[in-house]
């Protein structure tokens, strides 16, 4: 039986565990301790810190792994790269996962590589930061160079704003550098797909739902299709191509996103793994395939095809507590009713739990998928699911 090793086991990884078993793979866990859901689903778990690259590799040896793979999160990518290249397994490569886990890496091989972005410096001080947003001129946007989900990102207006931006910036990196970068006046979207032998086999656009919590814009749900002119997505797929070879990810799946106006493109980054926000599951619809199954089959080598992929309309949008609280009661009415419409729906907190208050996508407390090209609909159904927890005043 092959086994394949899956790093975290949270919700974004949960799905993977389940399909690698339902396919006959034998799954292994990797995660630090926690009351993480992964854990009652895997046949074995190794807790691990899935950035502990030497320590994951040990583990990988000793249980003569097939395949190592991810889902949904960006902190584990170096150390696939580490242990694909120490143990010649198909999936990304240790030197690009460096590349595309590093806003200032990637943006520094995007300008090598001809690709349409937005103008960036890298600052390592407050000073610093103030001449570079003075030189490409405010709005700025200052952002953590090695999180995702829009922690460490900061709209900057003007030089005023700039010490408190920095302050909240590198409070949560890990880096002792910063990004500088242009503020785009343009629509934001994803584009989600495949890399297979160092060509782009599937490059699906989608529509990006925010949702916003104060100041900060949070990833809140994903439309697809994507609605643009030809002209329009023949530029995406160019400039992703050229994203592609920049960073050089290959033998896995990618998540970027772009800012579009009219017919121009400019990535603002890429990674060598599937989005979150339940993208997966969308792609799933929306192509008619499996992508969790074609996920694993890429980490295993079995180079999956994506002849002719469907066009179906669907949506997903993240569930949020503004004010946080202890859940006290939930109530199935709402939910049978989200069953009985065939919706798809996940709540991340069991009763007596506190739910977070929301600052940034790592808050949410619930989703839900649906069929559906109504945005109406989509935000009927959060409701509903809304409707189903009682919080403690």
């Amino acid at each position: 039986m092959k086994k394949l090793m899956i790093l975290g086991a949270g919700i974004y990884q949960v799905p993977l565990i389940q399909k690698a078993k339902e396919m006959g793979l034998y799954t292994i866990a990797v995660s630090i301790p926690g009351p993480y859901p992964g854990f009652a689903c895997a046949d074995e778990v190794c807790y691990l810190d899935t950035r502990n690259q030497e320590a994951v590799l040990t583990a990988a040896k000793e249980k003569q792994i097939s395949g190592i793979c991810t889902s949904g999160t960006d902190v584990a990518v170096r150390t696939i790269g580490f242990v694909c290249d120490a143990l010649h397994l198909p999936g990304i490569s240790r030197e690009a996962a460096v590349t595309v886990t590093d806003k200032w890496y990637m943006k520094e091989a995007f300008a090598k590589g001809g690709v349409s972005t937005a103008r960036f410096c890298k600052v390592s001080s407050l000073s610093e930061a103030l001449l570079a947003a003075s030189d490409i001129g405010y709005p700025i946007c200052l952002k953590a160079v090695d999180k995702s989900g829009s922690r460490g990102i900061r709209k900057v207006c003007t030089p005023s704003e700039m010490e408190t931006a920095w302050n909240l910036c590198m409070a949560v990196t890990d880096c002792d550098y910063l990004l500088v970068e242009e503020y785009l006046q343009a629509e934001e979207i994803g584009v989600d797909g495949f890399v297979q032998n160092h060509k782009l086999t599937l490059c699906i656009p989608h529509q990006k739902f925010v949702y916003r919590a104060g100041a900060v814009c949070i990833p809140g749900g994903h439309s697809f299709p994507y609605q643009g002119s030809s002209e329009l997505l023949s530029n995406i797929r160019h400039q992703i191509e050229l994203a592609i070879d920049a960073v050089g990810i290959d033998h896995c799946p990618f998540n970027a996103d772009l800012f579009v106006r009219e017919n121009r493109v400019w990535i603002i980054e890429i990674g060598g793994r599937s989005g979150a926000t339940c993208i997966p599951e969308l792609m799933s619809i929306h192509c008619g395939f499996d992508y969790y199954e074609k996920m694993i089959l890429s980490a295993l080598g079995e180079s999956p095809s994506f002849d002719s992929p469907a066009s179906n309309p669907c949506m997903a949008k993240l569930l949020f507590c503004e004010k946080g609280g202890l859940l006290s009661r939930i109530q199935p009415a709402p939910l049978k009713q989200l069953e009985a419409e065939g919706v798809q729906y996940h709540l991340d907190y069991s009763i007596g739990s506190h739910l977070p208050s929301v600052k940034n996508g790592t808050d949410r407390i619930g989703h839900v998928i649906a069929a559906t090209d109504q945005e109406s609909e989509i935000d009927r159904y959060l409701g509903l699911l809304k409707q189903s927890l009682i919080l403690e005043p």
